[in-house]
């Protein structure tokens, strides 16, 4: 008999919401987490926005799950009095040879299937935000921000409200399929080895070397991993000039620097995209000239000296340079075994979808 019937790599956003959809189901699930707290790696550092799921190709893992997830999110969020902020977003056009992309993302929002997206002119999106400069812009009124943090705590009590346990310091040495599914070791202060049925690989940047740890895992099916890191800079000295989130039209690996208002009143601007080599969580300064560029296309009243250097994330890429942008993966070919990988934005959103998802894969 199996000490668990599941065992999930990874206490970030995905890996604890695949968790509760296993636990929430009856199963004894066990979360297992490297770090000393959970949501320390992808999920501690990234814009905390609900996406509403326009941005994503038709067909993909990434426009189903987003939608799926962003209309379960905020019904969670309430359930459990996590904060949130449902402020809307505005994707503009500055010029005129912007408006065929925004176009692009109005089709796409409807194949999606996403609610509250309406066109509005250059007119009617300064009326409402006086300070925007637009010739065009898409409102997507289901975009917000929340506390991803609240989120991740109330993922973790419902998993243990349900039985199961997330195990912190207790980091995934390996597994090794067995009668029942598979022997996993576990590694920290106290080294153990438990058996479960099944086993869920969620563990954002370490994912790749996670999937090595699997005996039965061919390692050809393991894709590239690409750091992605992403840069913020907070306003500083001045009034937040926007109430909705003010997104630019995307732009090649990523969505493009855009500008939100965090739950705290805090403004801020971010992430950029820039290819490194190892994680690196340091803000150069020096990317500042790049942001002040960015940010004055859709706000040209932007002060000299108002950006400050506050935070940097890394998104586990499975793409690189010049290369196009491609789809989660959920790889569920060995049998008992489901391992995520490219789990970027818009995870965060989607992860209560994901977790359905895999929970679905695996016949629960």
């Amino acid at each position: 008999m199996s000490d668990f019937d599941v065992a999930i790599v990874g206490a970030g956003a995905v890996g604890l919401a695949c968790g509760y959809a296993f636990a929430r189901r009856g199963r004894s699930v066990v979360v297992l987490e490297r770090n000393s707290r959970i949501g320390a790696g992808v999920s501690s550092r990234n814009s905390e926005v609900v996406h509403a799921g326009l941005h994503y190709p038709t067909g993909s893992l990434k426009a189903r799950l987003c939608v799926a997830g962003r209309r379960a999110l905020y019904p969670f969020l309430d359930a459990h009095t996590v904060a949130y902020d449902k402020c809307g977003k505005l994707i503009v056009a500055t010029e005129d040879s912007e408006i065929e992309a925004l176009e692009r993302l109005a089709e796409q929002s409807e194949i999606n299937g996403v609610e509250g997206v309406r066109w509005l002119s250059g007119a009617e999106a300064r009326a409402l935000e006086p300070q925007l400069n637009a010739v065009a812009a898409l409102e997507s009124r289901e975009s917000g921000v929340f506390d991803a943090h609240g989120y991740m705590d109330a993922l973790e009590g419902e998993i243990e409200a349900h039985g199961g346990a997330v195990v912190l310091n207790a980091p995934f040495l390996g597994a090794a399929p067995v009668a029942e599914g598979f022997g996993v070791r576990v590694g920290g202060d106290a080294p153990t080895a438990i058996t479960v049925r099944q086993l869920v690989i969620a563990a954002g940047l370490g994912a790749q070397a996670a999937a090595r740890l699997v005996d039965s895992f061919p390692p050809e099916r393991i894709p590239a991993l690409h750091f992605g890191k992403g840069s913020y800079f907070a306003l500083q000295g001045v009034r937040t000039p926007f109430a909705r989130l003010i997104y630019p039209p995307p732009i090649p690996g990523a969505l493009g620097t855009h500008y939100r208002r965090d739950l705290g009143g805090v403004a801020r601007f971010g992430p950029d995209l820039q290819f490194v080599d190892a994680e690196s969580y340091a803000v150069d300064p020096a990317r500042a000239a790049g942001f002040y560029a960015a940010i004055r296309r859709f706000w040209p009243a932007l002060p000299d000296g108002a950006l400050v250097p506050d935070y940097a994330g890394i998104r586990p890429k499975l793409h690189g340079p010049d290369e196009p942008q491609g789809d989660f993966v959920i790889d569920d070919g060995a049998a008992n075994l489901v391992c995520l990988f490219g789990i970027e934005s818009p995870g965060l959103t989607a992860s209560l979808a994901i977790g359905e998802e895999v929970a679905g894969r695996l016949g629960v």
